[in-house]
């Protein structure tokens, strides 16, 4: 122990120093700007929030009684059966904003199934209340989940059936017990609460770790680097990312978190692991992360560890291509907090949005099309998933030559019905020489990734993909704000107009773009769809 500061860490923190005056305004000056920016929710929502998760509290007490009855039990065991609700994910964490969904666990007794009694009985209470719409059950997710809306607040309701036949009220599922002869779905389901929960024991000071983490899932949306499922860090990522920088700063504020998180990680040597704890290798024979012993664990780019037995790697979807973008973002932010130092820029510098659709000359566009929404709905989560395997593929198949960087949003055409489309910026790798003629010819990659999709298992007509290779002039309008496609910024003799950070150009793949004139798209079905360089 140093003084008052408790040690959390797999190391000595780097610096105990507190604030300086600068910290404190930069702070304050911090705090307003999120404030302004619409991140924090107003007291009649926080408190709308407590009563929807109070009353599904009450809904699966109800539930696991009438289970419990149904299962022939007498009477004096349904009184004692017990169902809970617990929170994880940014609303345990204390950083969700408005509007956001709340990811909730119910953990029930040995005898109330997932199959029948969560998703049939819970789900049948559920369908007759006027509170709940929009009711989607996903029985066949890799985390089973049951999404629905209650008094408009958006919940994601996750099942853990423990081994226990009473479920005490005052349960601590942080106790690796809990696991004992649990299902494989129930572990996963349990593990958001124990890293959310975990997380909060590992970070010297709660409110420090909160604001910063507000800060950089801010940043990280406004930058475009903000989505899982896109091959970039989600949420519990970038929590996991900011609790290690409060670890080795343990007295410093906000504003101090945010620079050396961007110091420290622009020089992280990835793939060391980030992690809050040591890996425990725990009684109950759950794989964990391990390098050594798991082949499949070396090939992880950017290990991002949970502190909860089974420790895993959070981060696996990240590609040499992601990984690459985030640097590159890293190493922008770096230099603009370095810039606020000295007074040459302000913190809304660090969140301008990332121009995605004026950085690339060459871009792929994934549309998506369906007979009606649910069609769409299902469809669209499954081209999503999928997507991470196409800049996969390009990399592999074009020797890591052609670099991907997918768009994480989607976007739809308004004027075509049941419609959404993904974009990915292509660019050749920087620094390897230029070859006459040579050129990236990509259709057979995209072809065996349409075959890959083509195979979903719920498929039905009318549920289509198509996959263009477009240039800049020719991204459609409806992906600009309010329809209205930027005017280009005006170029020096030198080049471009350079802005504090403002390194990321990319090259062109076209010499002289001479192929484009003329061209809006190039169909994959329907010709050739060779990248120029």
């Amino acid at each position: 122990m140093a003084g008052a500061t408790r040690i959390l860490g797999v190391t000595e923190p780097i610096s105990l120093g507190g604030p300086s005056e600068f910290d404190v305004l930069k702070t304050q000056e911090l705090e307003k700007f999120l404030e302004g920016a619409g991140l924090y929710e107003s007291q009649e929502e926080s408190v709308s929030r407590e009563e929807v998760l109070g009353r599904l509290d009450q809904i699966v007490k109800v539930w696991i009684k009438k289970v419990s009855r149904a299962k022939g039990f007498n009477e004096q065991l349904v009184q004692e059966a017990n169902a809970k609700i617990f929170t994880f994910g940014s609303y345990r964490l204390g950083v969700h904003g408005p509007g956001a969904d709340i990811d909730t666990l119910c953990v029930g007794p040995r005898h109330a199934t997932r199959e029948e009694d969560f998703f049939q009985e819970l789900y049948a209470m559920l369908v007759e209340m006027p509170e709940v719409t929009e009711l989607h059950p996903v029985p066949d997710a890799h985390v089973p989940v049951m999404k629905f809306k209650f008094n408009g607040v958006s919940i994601d309701l996750l099942y853990a059936k423990l081994s226990l036949w009473i479920i005490p009220e005052d349960l601590d599922i942080s106790q690796d017990s809990i696991l004992q002869n649990a299902d494989e779905q129930t572990v996963r389901s349990l593990n958001g609460c124990r890293v959310t929960d975990q997380i909060l024991r590992l970070v010297p000071n709660i409110q420090s770790f909160r604001t910063t983490l507000r800060c950089m899932r801010f940043w990280a949306k406004r930058r475009g680097v903000y989505s899982n499922v896109a091959g970039f860090l989600g949420g519990i990522n970038w929590a996991l990312l900011v609790a290690r920088i409060c670890q080795l700063y343990p007295n410093a504020l906000p504003s101090m978190l945010v620079s050396r998180f961007f110091r420290v990680y622009t020089q992280w040597r990835w793939p060391n692991p980030v992690m809050l704890c040591a890996i425990e290798e725990g009684t109950l024979g759950l794989p964990v992360w391990d390098p050594r012993k798991n082949p499949r664990d070396k090939l992880h780019q950017m290990p991002i560890i949970t502190p909860a037995y089974p420790c895993m790697n959070s981060s696996y979807n990240v590609s040499s291509s992601t990984l690459r973008v985030m640097m590159e973002e890293f190493q922008r932010g770096n230099e603009i907090c370095e810039a606020m130092e000295i007074n040459k820029c302000d913190w809304s510098t660090l969140f301008e949005p990332y121009p995605f659709f004026e950085a690339y000359k060459n871009y792929l566009e994934i549309d998506v099309t369906a007979e009606n929404e649910d069609d769409l709905r299902k469809w669209k989560g499954w081209v999503e998933s999928r997507l991470r395997q196409l800049t996969l593929k390009i990399e592999r198949d074009t020797f890591r030559m052609l670099q991907c960087h997918p768009h994480p949003n989607d976007f739809s055409d308004k004027s075509r019905t049941f419609h959404c489309c993904y974009f990915m910026g292509l660019q050749r790798k920087k620094g390897v020489p230029i070859l006459e003629g040579e050129q990236f010819d990509i259709r057979a990659t995209v072809e065996e990734f349409k075959h890959s999709v083509g195979m979903y298992t719920l498929w039905k007509p009318g549920m289509d993909i198509q996959v263009s290779h477009i240039r800049r002039r020719n991204v459609p309008h409806f992906v600009f704000p309010g329809g209205v496609r930027p005017s280009r910024p005006l170029k020096t003799a030198g080049g471009e107009v350079k802005k504090v950070g403002s390194k990321r150009k990319a090259p062109d793949l076209a010499q002289g773009d001479k192929s484009s004139v003329g061209v809006e798209r190039d169909e994959v079905e329907n010709g050739p769809m060779k990248m120029d360089q």
